[in-house]
């Protein structure tokens, strides 16, 4: 039981502190990431009322005979947008206005920390009730998922408050929208490819995550080393 608890929190413990650590210039307070974590864990509650609530009104079956179109509802709509729209609103609102929000990286150490708050709590869950196999599966690939999907979240959230500061309003309108669509996008993809339950998209989702993680490791250092300070000293 500890053993499968910790393999369940460590892989999104590790990360956390591997973006943390891409943050050069300025580090974040611990508190603030701390903070992050627990709202990010605490949106695993409307996350699982919204997704059974958008279950039922789709008519989404829970024994796999959904067709592709209700599978494709499944994934982008009731788990996608669901998971990454509270995400998205969640670090809005505990960093948007915070004065420690000073530099375009530091979207991206808010928006991993909220993604992996998220992504513990529904690893403990999947990980107690399906073993050591499920957590291995996990640390590897859903864990990892949920990073790159607030790491481009992050860097477009970023953007998106550098441009606001400057005054480009309809810049910032739309890199806003992008940090929510981006993720959603990559998400609901994600699953998809699992959900549907065909070897062809399972080639597809071996494919997709390879590429996937191999360019957003790199985009993410690429990220590190363009940091920039929103406001002039």
């Amino acid at each position: 039981m500890r053993l499968l608890l910790l393999l369940a929190i460590a892989p999104g413990a590790y990360i956390v502190m591997h973006v943390y650590k891409q943050d050069k210039i300025e580090k974040e307070p611990a508190k603030l990431i701390r903070k992050l974590l627990i709202a990010g864990a605490i949106s695993v509650i409307p996350a699982i009322i919204l997704e059974l609530i958008f279950s039922a009104v789709f008519g989404i079956s829970l024994d796999g005979t959904s067709s592709l179109f209700l599978i494709a509802i499944d994934a982008f709509i009731v788990t996608a947008l669901v998971e990454e729209g509270l995400k998205y609103v969640t670090l809005k609102k505990l960093t948007w206005d915070s004065p420690e929000f000073d530099y375009t990286f530091d979207a991206i150490v808010y928006s991993v920390s909220v993604s992996m708050g998220f992504a513990i709590i529904e690893n403990i869950a999947y990980v107690l009730s399906n073993g050591l196999g499920n957590a291995i599966i996990r640390a590897v690939v859903s864990v990892p998922g949920h990073a790159v999907f607030a790491i481009y979240m992050g860097y477009y959230y970023g953007s998106a408050k550098l441009n606001g500061i400057e005054a480009d309003t309809k810049e910032k309108s739309r890199l806003l929208k992008k940090a929510l669509w981006v993720p959603v996008i990559l998400h609901g993809f994600f699953d998809f490819c699992l959900l549907s339950g065909s070897t062809v998209f399972i080639l597809v989702f071996l494919v997709f995550i390879g590429v996937l993680y191999y360019l957003t490791y790199k985009n993410l250092k690429i990220y590190s080393a363009g940091d920039t300070a929103m406001y002039d000293d």
